[in-house]
């Protein structure tokens, strides 16, 4: 039987990391049989949907695909008839992050883009923004699944799946690259390991790793704390403390640091902001350096410098999840999806992020058994400062983000949780209208 050819369609489609998600396309023709992609992004956007545009025609046309690009402001356009809709926007663009990383820092509490008060700002900017676009989705592309990759992706996806009927997975880079560190420090290839995930996003877990047959669990955390190169480029790599691990008995993702070793963590964020600036303002140097490179004419393919970014396996997770769902391969990924009973002590209508069971059908959860204290105890916290942030970030409501923030654990007291989201309010002020009542 032919498959019909398929529409993506790119919110957000002048990011930096379009090509990325293009290369991906391209390498897997012979799967997806993918004939348009419609980039679409917002007016502040123009010029680096332009450039990506120009771009991504070069790559086209250099791996010779039969395939229409469109780049528009029309966001209506974009979705009507998509096949996959893939989130990848940041509202309030690079700046709104710098501001996200630079108000708790200066409460002396972890500024961070998805953990702690930044993720908190970053959620209220974003919910009300995916939500309209659920409502286009939902009237022009009933059928489409929508991918979200936009931070923090576990609280975007929550509030997707608790407030529209659009059918979605949360995805997210960081499972992809602990397999791709964990098969270096084991000296294997990633398709012969396979890791046990269960957590939030970004405070996910890997409670098994197999190898061929072998729990190599112990292992790993054993290489981890005796130094293993176990970080990401958007985080700082503190060592791990090995009789920590031994005890924790689980492999935790490299954003655990700001949960596990905060004081560590933001001394460096301090020190770091002061000499080089934040992350987002480090990545602001990227991107246009980046986009220097896009604008040449004679760049027809993705080039090295986009891994500086911190995006790596970006379109793998993406476009895996594609070629799982549009084949029904009914393969293993991580994914942030609805929980239904896989974590017992977590409601059910809340999103966590696991390993799961990938076919048309969308996501299944995979059990991996009950969780012990030393990991549910930070999960519930996280998880409860995560429902009441969809909650203010859906209705406006100050009490719900007051609250949100006093529940979170990098926050330590509700004097500075007031102070900050009293700044985050003001700061925002233009990007946060369901406040304004």
């Amino acid at each position: 039987m032919t498959k019909s050819p398929l529409k993506l369609a790119i919110i957000g489609g002048g990011s930096s990391y379009t090509p990325e998600l293009v290369e991906g396309v391209l390498k897997r023709l012979d799967r997806i049989p993918v004939k348009e992609m419609h980039f679409v992004d917002v007016e502040a956007g123009k010029e680096k949907l332009a450039v990506i545009e120009a771009l991504t025609r070069r790559m086209v046309d250099k791996a010779g695909a039969d395939m229409t690009v469109t780049a528009s402001m029309d966001r209506r356009a974009a979705i009507q008839g998509a096949d996959f809709v893939m989130t990848q926007f940041r509202v309030g663009g690079l700046q709104a992050r710098a501001n996200d990383e630079r108000i708790p820092l200066k409460y002396d509490v972890i500024g961070q883009e998805t953990t702690g008060p930044g993720g908190f700002a970053k959620a209220l900017r974003t919910i009300p923004v995916i939500l309209d676009i659920c409502q286009d989705i939902e009237e022009l592309a009933p059928n489409a699944w929508m991918l979200n990759f936009t931070n923090p992706a576990g609280l975007v996806t929550e509030a997707v799946q608790k407030y529209t009927r659009v059918k979605t997975i949360g995805l997210c880079n960081v499972p992809v690259s602990m397999k791709m560190m964990i098969a270096e420090m084991m000296d294997c290839q990633p398709q012969e390991l396979t890791l046990e995930c269960a957590g939030l996003n970004h405070l996910v877990w890997a409670h098994r790793a197999w190898l061929r047959g072998q729990d190599i669990t112990a292992d790993v955390l054993k290489k981890v704390g005796d130094g293993a190169s176990y970080s990401m480029k958007n985080i700082s790599e503190e060592p791990w403390d090995p009789d920590f691990l031994n005890a924790l008995g689980a492999i935790p993702c490299p954003y655990h640091r700001y949960f596990y070793q905060t004081e560590a963590m933001l001394a460096e964020e301090k020190a770091t902001a002061l000499k080089e600036g934040t992350r987002a303002e480090q990545v602001m140097k990227t991107e246009r350096e980046l986009f220097e490179l896009y604008s040449s004419e004679a760049l027809a393919e993705k080039p090295e410098q986009l891994e500086k970014r911190g995006g790596a396996y970006y379109s793998d997770a993406s476009l895996n999840l594609v070629d799982a769902i549009y084949n029904d391969q009914k393969s293993l990924h991580v994914v942030n999806v609805r929980n239904d009973g896989t974590i017992p002590s977590l409601p059910d209508d809340v999103v966590i992020e696991c390993s799961a069971v990938v076919g048309s059908w969308g996501a299944r959860p995979i059990v991996v058994g009950r969780l012990g204290p030393q990991v549910l105890g930070l999960i519930s916290q996280v998880k409860a400062y995560e429902q009441l942030t969809v909650e203010a970030a859906v209705h406006g409501d100050y009490d719900k983000g007051l609250m949100a923030l006093a529940s979170n654990p990098l926050v330590p007291d509700i004097d500075k949780a007031k102070l900050i989201l009293d700044e985050i309010l003001k700061t925002n002020h233009d990007y946060l209208p369901q406040f304004r009542h």
